[in-house]
């Protein structure tokens, strides 16, 4: 491996991969709400490894997605300005934006509409410094089951997944895929742990982990789910989640 201590290349050879990266100044993503601006460039070999690289990998994904995206465009476009104008009514701006870490380690802009209020970060920061047990909660997954920051229409459409529709223009562009593993925070990727997997392939809007027990696995516990899932890639997969995501989201188990 070579690197630098801040913005560098570096080669990691992974099994048959080879992987070729932009190292990140961790000062520059480290902290809530501060993420890295610089792209994580990344370009992998893939000569012999146990990662997914046929037909449906290369072409048919990326066209089941736009397929389906244009399909149900009539029908969430209307839902997402309907949300959108009740939030604006609620607390203002009703879309959010976030960078996250993509395919090849590409930093993109992901969409969703707001379900939080407008200082999260801040408000975050207080709660953690005096409360140990949601500090605890927040290193483990990433996320808090009663965050104090969640709107209570924000609550409503976290339990439904409707605040994840705008992310379907995120795929239309192929930022994102409908199944992969859930965007990271660039600054989350130290907590990932081995991302190889992920960055084989487009984040999802959906994915194994939003279907399986989600809200009972930790943050590191996804990347053994990502993995397997990128070296299982099949169109009656995918199709399996989108399903199983439709059964998820009526019993509105998200927050």
């Amino acid at each position: 491996m070579r690197g630098s201590d801040a913005i560098g290349v570096w080669e990691l050879p992974v099994g048959g991969i080879v992987l070729k990266m932009k190292s990140v100044d961790h000062a520059a993503v480290s902290g809530l709400g501060r993420l890295a601006t610089a792209g994580v460039n990344t370009t992998f070999d893939c000569r012999s490894s146990g990662f997914q690289n046929g037909f449906y990998m290369r072409y048919g994904k990326r066209a089941l997605d736009v397929m389906l995206v244009l399909l149900s465009a009539p029908i969430v476009v209307p839902v997402v300005a309907m949300c959108a104008i009740a939030l604006w009514l609620e607390s203002g701006q009703p879309l959010f934006r976030q960078n996250r870490l993509g395919r090849g380690g590409q930093v993109f802009v992901m969409w969703k509409l707001r379900t939080m209020v407008h200082n999260a970060d801040e408000m975050l920061e207080q709660h953690l410094e005096t409360d140990p047990v949601l500090r605890e909660e927040w290193t483990q997954n990433q996320k808090l089951k009663r965050d104090p920051r969640i709107t209570p229409l924000g609550r409503l459409l976290r339990a439904t997944s409707l605040d994840e529709l705008p992310q379907l223009w995120n795929v239309l562009v192929g930022q994102m895929s409908l199944v992969g593993a859930r965007p990271m925070m660039v600054n989350q990727l130290d907590l990932y742990g081995n991302a190889d997997g992920y960055f084989m392939l487009r984040p999802g809007v959906t994915g194994p982990w939003q279907v399986g027990d989600r809200n009972q696995i930790s943050f590191c516990g996804r990347a053994d789910i990502d993995d397997a899932y990128s070296r299982d890639i099949t169109l009656g997969r995918d199709v399996q989640i989108l399903l199983e995501t439709i059964t998820v989201v009526v019993r509105g188990t998200g927050y």
